[in-house]
């Protein structure tokens, strides 16, 4: 048991603490349960959310969420995403006429 006397005492990070101790938290539940067990408490999470909220808290944090990144990132970001998709199309025409020949 800790010793609050010891000079050490309190000295230790979380960030250390769990470095010490076994497993975390999250891993052994993900060992136990597996994958599908966070698919299902999202899912039931998202269900619980969406009816609570409806479809207009949806639209809003993502206007919200579209805001901050232009305001971040600008206009050079769209005309660079932009772009690549642009490529992308490209090329799966490109593959697409090849595999019809």
């Amino acid at each position: 048991m800790a010793n609050p006397k010891d000079p050490k005492y309190g000295k230790m990070t979380v960030s250390e603490a769990g470095k010490l101790g076994g497993q975390k938290g999250g891993e052994k539940v993900a060992q136990k349960y597996g994958h599908e067990f966070y698919e299902e408490i999202g899912r039931k999470g998202g269900e619980t959310v969406s009816q609570k909220y409806g479809h207009e808290f949806y639209e809003e944090i993502g206007r919200m969420g579209g805001e901050k990144v232009a305001r971040e990132r600008g206009h050079e970001f769209y005309e660079e995403i932009g772009h690549k998709g642009g490529q992308r199309v490209r090329e799966l025409i490109e593959e697409g006429k090849e595999s019809e020949e």
